[in-house]
C-alpha cells in the first residue's frame, strides 16, 4: 500500500502544480484584454496577440496535464490492485523516461529565451519586440512549474527505487 500511497501523493501534488499553469495563463489573457482596451501606444498595442496567443497556450498545457494527471490518480488504484508488480515496474520505467524528457526540456527553452532575448535587440519593431517579451515570460513560466515538477518526480523516482517492493508484497 506504501507504493499506491507515494504515487497518488504525487500525482495529487502533480494536479495542484499543473493548475498555475491555468493561473498564468488567465493571466496573460487578462494582460491581453488589457492591452486592448488601454493600449494606445504602437508597443502596447502589438503586445495584444502575443500575449493571446501565450495565454492559449499555456491554457491547453495545463488544462491537458490537469486533465490527464486527474486520469492517472484515479487509474492507479485500479491498476494497483490488479498488477501491483506491472505498476511498480511502470512507474520506475515512466519516472525515468521523464527525467530524460526533462532534461531536453532544460536544455531547449533557455536556448529559445536567448533567441528571443536577440530578437530584442536587433529588431526594433513594437510587434517583434512584445512577441519576444511575451514568449521570454512564458518560457519563464513554463521552467518555474516544469523545475517545481522535476523535482517532484525525481523525488518520487528515487522513493521509488529505496521502497522495498518485495516487502510490501508480502504484507
Amino acid at each position: 500500500m506504501e507504493l499506491l500511497k507515494l504515487a497518488t501523493e504525487w500525482a495529487k501534488a502533480e494536479v495542484f502544480s499543473t493548475r498555475f499553469f491555468i493561473l498564468f495563463a488567465i493571466g496573460f489573457l487578462i494582460a491581453s484584454v488589457a492591452f486592448w482596451q488601454l493600449g494606445k501606444t504602437d508597443l502596447a498595442r502589438a503586445y495584444i496577440l502575443p500575449s493571446l496567443v501565450a495565454g492559449i497556450l499555456l491554457l491547453i498545457i495545463g488544462s491537458g496535464l490537469n486533465y490527464t494527471n486527474i486520469q492517472r490518480v484515479k487509474q492507479f488504484e485500479e491498476f494497483y490492485n490488479s498488477d501491483a508488480s506491472a505498476f511498480y515496474q511502470s512507474e520506475i520505467e515512466r519516472t525515468e523516461n521523464t527525467l530524460k524528457e526533462y532534461s531536453v526540456v532544460f536544455r531547449v527553452i533557455p536556448i529559445l529565451i536567448i533567441i528571443a532575448a536577440l530578437v530584442i535587440l536587433f529588431v526594433n519593431t513594437p510587434t517583434w519586440r512584445a512577441i519576444s517579451i511575451t514568449t521570454i515570460a512564458m518560457l519563464i513560466v513554463i521552467l518555474l512549474i516544469d523545475g517545481s515538477a522535476y523535482s517532484r518526480i525525481e523525488y518520487y523516482n528515487k522513493k521509488l527505487k529505496l521502497l522495498d517492493f518485495d516487502k510490501e508484497m508480502k504484507r
